[in-house]
């Protein structure tokens, strides 16, 4: 892997890693249309602990009351009647969907989920989603008012984004607004729900990352992609939770929809190989 596409990567998934486009699907794409090849399920893995790294410093007043309420939570009864102490809740069980379903299907994720042909599809169809969540979507319900039924069902929709085209973010805020969720609220529970899912994916894949040496990238290249990828992740959050609080998502859904019917284009010509 050389330099050019190392930088160029991190780049790609700092800007989208937050955004409800599928950093997954930017990152294979980018690397089949520029370098010709697939730089991996665990590359991108392991340049995602630079965004979550991101989110940790931006979070870190928010992660560090909802970790302090939760432990607190065990001796104290009347810190349990929290609002803090039901959202951490929340995260941890939310979390438990995506990491059996990344155990268990792991195979098929670094494999065929990584066909082009199927991120075009999912690109549009969950692009078109989105767009009917945000049409329906009642948005009313805030971030403490989330119940144990509604984390359970967010936790299964940041679990699609197992498959790349889905996107964590996208994943998250389409069953969000869809339960009645406000924008603001679920795009920042969503960044505190992808915290110990990416952070574990991440460390867990180091290994596969240097696993082909003759292809897979230096420790130096590794590290590169993951300070550009938390730098511009950092200004990603920012923007996004601004965006939210003043735009609906619609913006997101024509960018998934076009780029999805472009990549149909492209694979129908024969101007990309799908593998």
């Amino acid at each position: 892997m050389g330099w050019l596409e190392v930088i160029v990567l991190g780049i790609v998934q700092g800007l989208t890693e937050f955004l409800p486009i599928s950093s997954s699907a930017h990152m294979r794409i980018t690397s089949a249309v520029f370098f010709g090849n697939d730089p991996g399920a665990a590359f991108t893995a392991v340049t995602q602990l630079g965004t979550e790294a991101a989110v940790l410093v931006f979070f870190a007043k928010d992660i560090w009351r909802l970790l302090a309420t939760w432990f607190r939570g065990f001796t104290d009864a009347s810190v349990r009647r929290t609002d803090d102490y039901r959202v951490a809740w929340l995260v941890i069980v939310g979390t438990i969907p995506i990491g059996v379903l990344g155990v268990l299907f792991e195979d098929q994720i670094q494999t065929v989920a990584r066909n082009l042909w199927l991120i075009a599809t999912t690109l549009i169809v969950f692009g078109l989603l989105l767009g009917l969540a945000e049409y329906l979507g009642r948005q009313r319900i805030e971030l403490n008012q989330i119940r144990p039924v509604d984390g359970v069902v967010l936790g299964f929709a940041q679990a699609m984004a197992l498959v790349p085209g889905v996107s964590r973010s996208g994943g998250t805020i389409t069953a969000g607004l869809f339960l009645g969720m406000t924008r603001p609220a679920i795009v920042r529970y969503s960044f505190l729900l992808a915290i110990p899912a990416v952070v574990a994916s991440g460390i867990f894949q180091i290994p596969d990352v240097f696993a082909a040496e003759s292809a897979g990238p230096t420790g130096l290249q590794m590290t590169v992609a993951t300070v550009i990828a938390f730098v511009l992740g950092y200004a990603s959050i920012a923007w996004l939770l601004r965006y939210v609080e003043r735009h609906s998502v619609y913006l997101f859904v024509w960018y998934r929809v076009v780029l999805g019917a472009v990549l149909f284009l492209a694979l129908s010509q024969g101007w990309l190989a799908a593998i």
